[in-house]
């Protein structure tokens, strides 16, 4: 059985393989598409969930990246696979990039959220 460790390791790899497949047009949309999201939120410095949220905060880590990557995986077509695998693992990467834009979004999520919870217990305390 494989440990943690490599186990983190392969996922690392993969989302690389993926943010490679997202620019072969042999890809299709769907899966590229899919792909951008996958891996913006994979590199997005803020989660959806903040981890200092007891169980969930940790669940997109633990349980929706990987399965979005398991996914996505599914939908790349074998041959693209391995050719980006390649070029995941001929490419060092020391520490992921950070992606702004998701991270922008994400705080947008949070303020529109915020801003409907407002909303709403001012409607539920104006009775």
């Amino acid at each position: 059985m494989h440990s943690l460790k490599e186990l983190a390791k392969k996922l690392k790899k993969d989302i690389y393989a993926i943010y490679f497949a997202t620019k072969n047009p042999k890809v299709p949309l769907y899966a590229r598409l899919l792909a951008v999201v996958i891996v913006a939120y994979a590199f997005s410095p803020i989660d959806l969930i903040p981890d200092p949220i007891p169980i969930l905060g940790y669940l997109d880590d633990l349980i929706l990246i990987p399965l979005g990557i398991w996914v996505v995986l599914k939908l790349i077509p074998s041959s693209v696979l391995a050719e980006c695998r390649e070029k995941a693992e001929a490419t060092q990467f020391h520490k992921k990039p950070a992606n702004w834009i998701a991270a922008g979004f994400i705080v947008l999520i949070w303020l529109v959220l915020g801003i409907l919870v407002v909303i709403w217990l001012r409607h539920l305390f104006k009775r």
